[in-house]
C-alpha cells in the first residue's frame, strides 16, 4: 500500500509539472514562427496604406477642402489659400485666395465641366476665367488622380513615422508618412510648380482617410521653397454644384 501511494503521489507531481509547462511550450512554438502564432503580420505597407488613402480620396462623394499657406516669397503671384466643396461630380464649390500683382484678392469660385467661374474684383457677376493665369488650379480636379490621389500613388520611398490621436475628441488614430514626389506630379496641385521633386507629409487615418498634408519645395520660378498645408474633413458630403 505504501509503494502505490508514493507511485501515485509522483505521478500527481509529473502531471502537474507538464501542465504548468504548457504555457512556457506554447510560447515556445509561437516564437518559432508555427502557423499559430500569428506573428508573421506586420501590417500593411506605407505604400498599402497610400494607395488605399487615394481610393478613400477617388470613392468618397465630396469632401471639405482647405489648402493654405502663411504667405507666398517676395513678388510672387500665386494662391496663397483655397476652401471649399469637392464632389464626385467633378465640381468645387468655394473661393480661392490669390496674391496679384501685389494685391491679396479673395475670390469665389465655382468649378464644375472643365469650366472655372469666379466673382472677379470690380466685375459684375460670375465670369470665366482660366485658373492658370493667377497660378491657381481647376479647384474641381485636387482629389481626383489629376490631384492628390494621384500624388499619393507617386509617393517615392514612403516611410511611416509616428501614430498619434487626433480628430474630433481625440477618437482617431493618425499616422504620418512621408517622402517625395515628382516636380511634374506637383504641378497639378500649383500649375508654376518649379522643382524637380517635392517633399510631402501625409497623415492618415486608421480608416483610410487622408486627414492632412505637408508639401514643401518651389512652387515658383526663381523662387525659395515654401510649404503649402492641406486639411480634408467632412468624407461623405453631398453637394449639387451647378454652374452660376
Amino acid at each position: 500500500m505504501l509503494a502505490r501511494a508514493r507511485t501515485s503521489g509522483r505521478l500527481t507531481t509529473t502531471v502537474a509539472a507538464l501542465v504548468l509547462a504548457l504555457p512556457v511550450l506554447s510560447a515556445c512554438s509561437g516564437d518559432d514562427g508555427g502557423s499559430g502564432g500569428g506573428g508573421g503580420d506586420e501590417g500593411p505597407t506605407p505604400e498599402e496604406v497610400l494607395a488605399e488613402a487615394a481610393t478613400t480620396l477617388t470613392e468618397t462623394s465630396g469632401v471639405d477642402l482647405t489648402l493654405s499657406t502663411p504667405s507666398l516669397p517676395d513678388g510672387v503671384s500665386g494662391i496663397t489659400k483655397a476652401t471649399g466643396t469637392i464632389t464626385q461630380a467633378p465640381a468645387f464649390d468655394g473661393s480661392i485666395t490669390v496674391v496679384f500683382a501685389g494685391q491679396t484678392v479673395d475670390v469665389p469660385v465655382i468649378a464644375v465641366d472643365d469650366t472655372v467661374y469666379a466673382q472677379l474684383p470690380f466685375t459684375p457677376g460670375w465670369n470665366k476665367v482660366n485658373p492658370k493665369e493667377y497660378g491657381a488650379p481647376d479647384p474641381s480636379n485636387l482629389v481626383g488622380e489629376n490631384g492628390f490621389a494621384g500624388l499619393l500613388e507617386q509617393t517615392e520611398s514612403p516611410k511611416a513615422g509616428e501614430s498619434v490621436r487626433g480628430g474630433a475628441d481625440n477618437t482617431e488614430i493618425l499616422t504620418t508618412y512621408t517622402g517625395t514626389v515628382p516636380g511634374t506630379a506637383m504641378e497639378s496641385i500649383i500649375p508654376s510648380s518649379s522643382g524637380d521633386s517635392f517633399d510631402v507629409e501625409w497623415q492618415i487615418t486608421d480608416d483610410g482617410e487622408l486627414r492632412e498634408a505637408t508639401l514643401t519645395g518651389v512652387f515658383y520660378p526663381r523662387a525659395e521653397p515654401m510649404t503649402y498645408t492641406v486639411d480634408f474633413a467632412d468624407y461623405g458630403t453631398e453637394k449639387d454644384i451647378t454652374a452660376p
